[in-house]
């Protein structure tokens, strides 16, 4: 981001850490206008809107940047906005992705980066808008463009091979990005918070446990350690309401049978007594 624009914001700018920015994507210098349907679908997909391009190829509406979309052809792709690298530098807060980093800081260009899990904290709290950096298919941004951005990023991959598909960079940067692009919609999966069951009613699945110990007759000098063996392993599944309801009528089912077996049992042994 540009000195004037940084002398433009208050004391207190980018001061508060719980704060979502407003992400773009940028592609500079894109070969192909497959890539940027592509990366235009991954957009949509993660819930980021603004695309903006720098020295784009030519988007035409039956083309193949269109074919690529998916439903990003309807907004995220007709809505890119065209501007200089200059622009960038000037209105956004850049991160700009390489798959070649500086190994030290005396390799200054590419170094310190940042990967897109780490981005999740370092970009919530900015408060100028961000554009994340995305140079061409065959050999990405420059290091002249790189000396330019405010902050450097890379995708950890297999060193035998580190260069990723265009494409491919941006769908898992968005992806890792989703906790900040996503905060307000949320996905379409649901909750996912376990409803842990009560400690009064995992205990009553202890006591039936138990209890189907006992009737199924299992040593008396096992009781005790296959109890606690039980006991650690609940612990540690922290099991909800659903699952230990369920245990328990299983539990409950199977003890009963076999208080019920015990008893034909017991008769049956009677019968043959009387007999004899």
């Amino acid at each position: 981001m540009s000195e004037e624009r940084a002398s433009e914001e208050g004391p207190g700018d980018g001061g508060d850490a719980g704060r979502t920015p407003d992400i773009s994507v940028c592609i500079v210098d894109a070969q192909t206008p497959g890539n940027v349907g592509t990366i235009a679908r991954a957009m949509k997909n993660f819930g980021v809107e603004d695309l903006l391009l720098v020295d784009p190829p030519e988007i035409e509406p039956d083309g193949e940047a269109y074919g690529f979309a998916g439903h990003a052809r309807q907004d995220v792709l007709p809505g890119a906005e065209e501007i200089t690298f200059d622009e960038l530098c000037a209105n956004y807060h850049t991160v700009g992705f390489t798959a070649i980093t500086g190994e030290d800081s005396r390799k200054h260009v590419r170094f310190p980066y940042s990967t897109p899990e780490d981005l999740v904290e370092e970009l919530r709290g900015v408060d100028s808008p961000v554009a994340l950096v995305f140079g061409r298919e065959d050999k990405g941004l420059s290091n002249e463009e790189l000396g330019r951005l405010d902050q450097v990023a890379s995708i950890p991959a297999d060193p035998e091979y580190p260069v990723m598909n265009l494409g491919q960079a941006a769908t898992v940067t968005l992806y890792e990005l989703r906790k900040l692009t996503l905060e307000q919609s949320g996905s379409q999966l649901p909750d996912t918070e376990p409803h842990r069951a009560d400690p009064e009613e995992v205990e009553r699945l202890h006591d039936y446990w138990d209890e189907f110990l006992t009737a199924m007759g299992h040593r008396e000098h096992k009781h005790e350690k296959t109890q606690r063996m039980f006991r650690r392993l609940v612990g540690r599944a922290n099991a909800t309401d659903r699952e230990v309801t369920t245990l328990l009528g299983v539990l409950r089912r199977a003890t009963d049978q076999l208080e019920e077996r015990q008893e034909l049992l017991d008769e049956l042994d009677e019968e043959d007594e009387l007999r004899r």
